[in-house]
Formats: structure tokens, sequence, C-alpha cells
């Protein structure tokens, strides 16, 4: 069985958590909540910490101690590069993590893949599913999963997500945060071809609720970061055009690539986080949009 078990049965804090790309949109939000949670942290953004740095390892070396829980979420998005150049650097990241986690035993260690280790035609996914990439961003994934398993004797778990969508997200894939800028600054969505692709979408606040519990418990093993809920583009942009007071206008444009699907088995979150619930996506995206609203100098309201 690949799916996620608890070292920790009961839950307890870690003496300290490690947080590897904490200035990033996924970090701040780790960061925001376990300071809530009044955990020990130590916050490692780029300005703290450059993993292509020459002496990048020796440092983090420097910096961690064998209490330590890591979680690792250092990674150049595809919107920074889809290409050999993101991959490499991206391996580069990886390696000066694995130089340092060799040098220094750690108490546990946390590493947010991504989905894309999976390919696409695949039916219905979970964390049995074969490991296929279909692009360099999928198999840079699943090359640093390997990484850090090979190097660290600390228990691993793997956090595979699916598409993360909040407020502050910088990133412009398409998808909830796009759309809504679109929608914002254009009085539009624009869709590839008919938005007919069902895709799952992980709020951001779920998703770092998932790796607090994940570090309570010390937990190993591979869990997929989804909500089991996939819907259409389409319906996507329904939805958050009927947040505006004013018409959007939602349109169509001609596909110039195939139609692609992803369905995932959300069933072993539940069974791994008992207590643990999804937010309703319409209650997000009304939470995002509310406070963009506030928070921006906007007139199309």
């Amino acid at each position: 069985m690949n799916t996620l078990k608890h070292t920790w049965p009961a839950s307890q804090k870690p003496e300290r958590v490690v947080i590897l790309g904490a200035a990033g949109f996924i970090g701040k939000a780790l960061v925001r909540l376990l300071e809530k949670e009044h955990f020990n942290i130590l916050a490692l953004g780029r300005p703290e910490l450059d993993l292509l740095a020459k002496d990048a390892a020796r440092k983090l070396s420097t910096l961690l101690r064998p209490t330590d829980a890591l979680v690792f979420l250092s990674t150049l998005t595809p919107d920074r590069g889809r290409g050999i150049d993101a991959f490499v650097k991206n391996i580069q990241m990886a390696e000066t993590v694995c130089y340092a986690i060799a040098n220094t035993p750690l108490s546990h260690v946390v590493y947010l893949s991504a989905d894309t280790v999976y390919p696409l035609h695949r039916g219905l996914i979970s964390e049995e599913s074969p490991t296929d990439p279909e692009n360099l961003h999928g198999a840079m994934h699943l090359a640093r999963e390997y990484m850090v398993k090979a190097t660290t004797t600390a228990p691993v778990a793997l956090l595979r997500s699916t598409l993360i969508y909040g407020l502050e997200d910088t990133h412009n894939s398409y998808g909830p945060n796009r759309m809504r800028r679109m929608a914002l600054k254009e009085g539009k969505i624009s869709l590839f071809g008919n938005g007919e692709e069902y895709r799952d979408h992980i709020f951001i606040d779920d998703l770092i609720t998932l790796i607090v519990l994940t570090l309570l418990h010390r937990s190993v093993g591979i869990l997929n970061l989804v909500t089991g809920q996939s819907i259409t583009y389409l319906e996507l942009a329904k939805k958050i055009a009927a947040l505006f007071n004013q018409q959007v206008e939602v349109l169509y444009t001609e596909r110039s690539n195939p139609i692609t699907h992803r369905h995932f088995d959300a069933s072993a979150i539940y069974k791994t986080f008992p207590s643990f619930c999804f937010t309703p996506i319409d209650n997000n995206l009304k939470t995002i949009h509310e406070e963009e609203l506030r928070s921006s100098v906007c007139s199309y309201r």
C-alpha cells in the first residue's frame, strides 16, 4: 500500500518545522497557519537561502537539527518555465536539499509534489495508480521524490497536489486564479475551446491544513491532495462570473490542444484524516472574490 501512514497515532508538534520555499504562495500560507498554532518554525525563502547558490547545501546543513521536520516546497512552477532549463534548476535545488539532509539526520521530511506524476489518460486516479509523467514538470517532481527518499533515513511523506487556488496566488495558470483576474480586469473569461475538460482544484487553506496534519502525525507514504470533485472549466467560469454584479462574458475559443480529463479518488484522505473536511468550492470562490474586492481599488463591481 502506498497511502499515508502515521508514525505518531496521537498528534503532536514536531520540535521545529523548517520550511523551504517559505516566501511563495503556499509557503506564506503555511507559515501563517503554523504561527497561529504556535509551532516553532524556521521559515526559509530565497532571500534567506537560495537553493541554487553554490554554498546552499553547506548553509542548509548548518541550519538543520536532527529533531527538525523539513517541509520542501521550493519549486520553479510551470509559469516560470516548462523546458529543460526549469527542469535542471528544479533538480539542482533538490540536489542541494539532498546533500544537506544526507549530512544531517532529520525527524521527518514532507515533500510537496504534484499530480503531474500521473498520466492524463488513466481514468480514476488514486495513490495506487502507476506514475508515468507526460511532461518535464511531472518528470521533475517524480525525480525529486526518488531523490529525497533515497537520501534520508527519516520518515518521508510525499504529498501530490492537484491544481491549487487562492487569493494570493501569483501564478497565472489556467484555472480559478486566472479566470478571476480576467473577469476583474476585462469583464470576460476566455476558455480553451468550450471549457470541456474536467479538473480537480484544491483551496490553499485545505492544502496547508493537510500539510499540518501530516506534520502532527509524522506521517509516511503517499497522499494525493485532491478533493475528488472534478468540474469542467466551463462550470468553473460560470461560478466565477456569477459572483459579479455586472455581467461577465464567458468566451469560447478555437481549440488547439486535445481534450483531457482528470478524476481522482479522494477516499485515502478521509481514511487517513477522518476529521478533515474540504471546504466547498462555491464558498471558497465567494470568499476570495469578496476579499479581493475589499483589498483592491477596482471599479468593476
